[in-house]
This record gives C-alpha cells, sequence and structure tokens, in this order.
C-alpha cells in the first residue's frame, strides 16, 4: 500500500489542472480559437487520454470537461475524472508517477 501524506494531499488540490493534463495524455493541443468569457486565464485544451479524446478548459487548478459538462479542481479530481479511478486509486496512480 502507497503512503500519501497531508503535503501530498495539498500540493495535488492546488496543482495547475494543465501540467496534470499533460502528465496524464498522450497527445494534448490547445484550441487557438477558443476566447475565454469570464477569466482571462481560461484555455481550452483537446486530448487524448486513457483511450479516449477530451476537451478541457482549464483554468489554476480547476478543470470543465465541456463534452461531459462536468467538472472538479486538482490533480487527484482530474485523474479520477479521466480514468475513471476512485479517490485511493487516483491518489495511488499520482505517487507511483512521482507527481
Amino acid at each position: 500500500m502507497i503512503s500519501v501524506d497531508n503535503l501530498d494531499l495539498v500540493r495535488w488540490r492546488e496543482m495547475d489542472s494543465l501540467n496534470v493534463l499533460r502528465l496524464l495524455a498522450e497527445h494534448i493541443k490547445e484550441d487557438p480559437s477558443f476566447h475565454p468569457r469570464s477569466s482571462h486565464l481560461t484555455t481550452r485544451w483537446h486530448a487524448h487520454a486513457a483511450g479516449h479524446d477530451w476537451e478541457f478548459l482549464c483554468t489554476g487548478p480547476k478543470f470543465w470537461d465541456v463534452r461531459m459538462d462536468r467538472g472538479g479542481g486538482g490533480a487527484i479530481d482530474l485523474v479520477m475524472h479521466i480514468h475513471g479511478l476512485n479517490f485511493k486509486a487516483a491518489a495511488k496512480l499520482l505517487k507511483e508517477r512521482d507527481v
């Protein structure tokens, strides 16, 4: 069993969603035609990860899956969403990949 401490959890919660997406995806491409409506920091990305194509809006640690109309925040949420894992399995994946 892999041990996860509070420092890991805090770090993963605050990680930029785009950085996590880059680690998880086999392919990732920014949508240059995207113009954000509210936050000028929001970017849209097309990615292929875990055998699926995804379209995400990313703003800091928060992400929004445009196609599934769901979002979250932090590395664990993004891993859970993309891989369909529970919290423990997502934390284990991040720990094994030294994220």
